[in-house]
């Protein structure tokens, strides 16, 4: 498996979009507020990889995967979009990702990785969890009045 950046030379976004999509398919009838993922586009894919750091997990010219990261003042690497192929996840895609961020995040001097989830989605705290993040804050969003997401945070 070798990484890709997804910055101005990366070319195929409509895989991309077809990739974090079907990533996070899932996940819609169990969560609300809708995910943030249904109001993708390809524009919004190219504005995000100008603003954050992007990298994309590629295995025989196939994306299985990828993951944003927007450095947080002053301590944090904010960790987005982690999305991996139903057929890639369970095959270490994930976390080979993360080890990427962890790498920028070194290199920014960032000592905490940060992300959120949705309360729903108790599977993904449990592999957050194993993979060293802590919750550390829960969190609504705007016309919801219960916790509707949790922060998790990882040292470096």
């Amino acid at each position: 498996m070798q990484f890709l950046a997804i910055d101005e030379s990366f070319a195929d976004w409509e895989a991309l979009l077809a990739l974090i999509l079907d990533a996070f398919a899932y996940m819609h009838p169990r969560i609300d507020p809708p995910s943030s993922a249904l109001r993708l586009t390809l524009g919004f894919l190219k504005e995000k990889a100008r603003t954050e750091k992007g990298y994309a997990a590629i295995e025989d010219g196939h994306l299985l995967g990828c993951i944003f990261c927007k450095p947080e003042s002053p301590d944090c690497l904010y960790i987005g979009k982690l999305a991996v192929t139903p057929q890639a996840q369970g095959k270490g895609v994930g976390r080979f990702l993360l080890e990427i961020a962890t790498d920028y995040a070194v290199r920014q001097q960032l000592p905490c990785l940060r992300l959120e989830t949705r309360i729903e989605l108790t599977e993904n705290h449990g592999v957050f969890a194993r993979w060293g993040f802590v919750r550390s804050a829960d969190g609504v969003h705007p016309g919801f009045s219960r916790t509707t997401f949790i922060e998790m945070r990882k040292p470096i």
